[in-house]
């Protein structure tokens, strides 16, 4: 990098510093110079307002561990001490906790927008990867901070979350343990979920490196999914991109302001204010908002895997395997004629698919309560279970989340854009729609309709992934794509 071809900079001591330590080259040529897609939406802008949340978050966390105190004893009454007694403390209170929100807000709008374009595709799966998991850290990072308050559901929503381990067949309750610290939620568990709520954001920050230097290198994606084919398409990122960036930021800011000042508990729940108390359990354990779709998954699942479930399960995925494997050694003949995906067999596919999802749905009710507490169907070896309800619904949540880091496989089709596939921009609508469910399922109580319709969404959510994206690979046709970015800009000013 010395040795290379530096920057030149009017002011002398920002060249006398390049001279010696070239970071202003770097990032002239990083941030000024680079070339960026020139027909970026807003949706763009959500990268840049991520990574500020995310210093926001660090710089308000280093001031609030100065005034906490991680002990069951005293952790409630620190925080309320910051509330009243530290200058501003309850304003950097309220930035950190609804900073959690918005900075989820910003990764969700920046995920939703890196699926509906395409981003995950070649030659970005690792760029997507590293994006996956900075969103699982930045889950572990909350989840920790949620104790930290120690009011009622901090407490209580630790003792769920962390008894999720023990469904874990031989090693689960070892696992509890050493995670806990102990045999409950108590001050080892506070001490070490403290120690790691700070470290882990750090760790954040240097797989946001590693994610933005691996978009340096891939280049950025744009609303047509299209690669830059001259010097026409791409624009410097400085100043277009970073005027529109500050602007982007400005508004999300407002939004965030208003809440922080005016209704900064309107994210929370009440029980938190209330002294963790381990003889009183809360009516209903809920976790944050930004948690629910998942809670809910997790919940979703009533039933552990028997003969008929397992048997289900195999015949579907069975059926599914032409569609997952195009290489004819893994063709089922019995529905893979040959490889042209014209002889596809889709009676054979529908009886084999069905048949599955019957002896599942058999399982299922073997397993079903009736309201006088019998079973809804008596079937020999029904009540025979390889795994729990407890387990089932662990994977499920954690398969929900494994299933993005994954996604760049699942989904090969050739075009990126969904504004070029108009079934796959259906089902990703719906997918979103079916998300916001899941979202409010999970903070309603596990009974009546919203067990089914919990059951419902989850099944979309996972055949999106496993079932419709495989078969929209092979069978759907795109719309014509644009042959260039500067064409399609082009073509998009005729229009107006």
């Amino acid at each position: 990098m010395a040795s290379g071809k530096r920057a030149e900079f009017d002011n002398k001591v920002v060249g006398w510093i390049d001279e010696r330590l070239p970071v202003f080259t770097l990032m002239q040529k990083e941030y000024g110079v680079f070339p960026t897609p020139r027909n970026f939406n807003y949706f763009w802008n959500f990268g840049a307002i991520a990574m500020t949340m995310l210093i926001l978050m660090i710089v308000t966390g280093i001031v609030l561990a100065m005034h906490y105190t991680p002990h069951t004893g005293e952790a409630f009454n620190s925080v309320e001490r910051i509330m009243r007694d530290v200058n501003w403390g309850w304003m950097i209170r309220y930035m950190h906790m609804n900073g959690a929100s918005f900075f989820f807000i910003a990764v969700y709008i920046h995920i939703c927008r890196g699926m509906y374009y395409g981003s995950y595709k070649k030659p970005r799966e690792l760029l997507w990867i590293l994006g996956v998991l900075i969103f699982l850290l930045m889950m572990a990072t909350a989840f920790m901070g949620y104790v930290l308050p120690w009011g009622q559901m901090s407490y209580w929503g630790a003792t769920v979350i962390t008894g999720f381990f023990s469904a874990i067949p031989v090693i689960g309750e070892d696992i509890q343990t050493w995670l806990l610290g102990g045999f409950t939620v108590d001050n080892a568990t506070l001490n070490r979920f403290f120690s790691l709520h700070y470290l882990l954001p750090f760790l954040i920050v240097g797989v946001v490196f590693l994610h933005i230097w691996a978009l340096h290198v891939s280049g950025s994606n744009n609303p047509t999914g299209i690669e830059p084919q001259s010097n026409k398409d791409p624009l410097p990122f400085h100043p277009f991109y970073t005027t529109k960036d500050t602007f982007g930021l400005l508004v999300f800011l407002l939004f965030y302001v208003a809440i922080t000042f005016w209704a900064p508990n309107v994210l929370g729940h009440p029980d938190n204010y209330i002294e963790a108390n381990p003889m009183v359990t809360p009516a209903h354990i809920v976790p944050e908002w930004y948690f629910l779709p998942f809670y809910a998954i997790l919940r979703a699942v009533t039933f552990g895997v028997n003969i008929y479930v397992a048997a289900g399960i195999g015949l579907m995925a069975l059926a599914m395997l032409p569609v997952y494997c195009a290489q004819t050694a893994f063709k089922v003949p019995v529905i893979y004629n040959d490889k042209d995906k014209k002889n596809f067999n889709w009676n054979k596919f529908f009886v084999l698919f069905g048949l599955g999802g019957a002896i599942f749905m058999l399982g299922f009710l073997c397993q079903y309560e009736l309201a006088d507490g019998s079973k809804a169907l008596a079937l020999p070896f029904g009540q025979l279970i390889f795994a729990t309800a407890k387990l089932g619904g662990v994977l499920a949540m954690f398969g929900s989340i494994a299933l993005l880091f994954v996604l760049p496989w699942l989904d090969t089709h050739p075009v990126k854009s969904a504004n070029f596939r108009p079934m796959f921009k259906i089902a990703l609508l719906v997918l979103l729609v079916d998300f916001i469910v899941l979202g409010l399922v999970g903070m309603k109580p596990a009974a009546g309709l919203w067990i089914p319709l919990g059951q419902i969404a989850t099944a979309y959510y996972m055949s999106f992934f496993l079932i419709i994206l495989p078969f929209l690979n092979k069978f759907e046709k795109a719309l014509p794509v644009p042959k260039s970015i500067n064409e399609a800009v082009l073509a998009k000013k005729k229009a107006k």
